[in-house]
């Protein structure tokens, strides 16, 4: 029942994560655009509709650059956050990660992840 209201944006406030990279592009549509706010199951759970956010959409996809998709995305923050659309519930900038010292891991990990899916091995005893 919970899923199909959320899919069918039937809901007053929900809880939701938004999980992003570190080179935002088209999948802000699916988060933000104004043609996703209706669709049935889509990630636009707020129903923004709004075109300068679909504008700054597009100019972060459309970036030329590293600096230029910084700047870009920094200012789609800054309309997002204006329309207050979430309320932040909590953030911490690390992992929380419970292990036991039988396990093998690589030694470089990549530093988008926890690389803890497929990469970790039992030790040879």
């Amino acid at each position: 029942q919970y899923v199909k209201r959320l899919q069918d944006f039937d809901y007053d406030m929900t809880i939701h994560s938004v999980g992003e990279s570190l080179s935002p592009g088209n999948e802000q549509r699916e988060y933000w655009h104004s043609s996703k706010a209706d669709e049935i199951g889509s990630r636009n759970i707020m129903g923004i509709k709004d075109p300068v956010v679909d504008a700054l959409i597009e100019m972060v996809i459309a970036a030329p650059s590293r600096e230029e998709l910084v700047h870009r995305t920094r200012a789609l923050d800054r309309v997002l956050l204006w329309g207050y659309y979430v309320v932040p519930q909590w953030h911490i900038n690390s992992w929380r990660v419970a292990y036991y010292d039988k396990f093998g891991k690589p030694d470089i990990i990549s530093p988008q992840g926890l690389g803890v899916s497929d990469t970790w091995w039992m030790k040879a005893e």
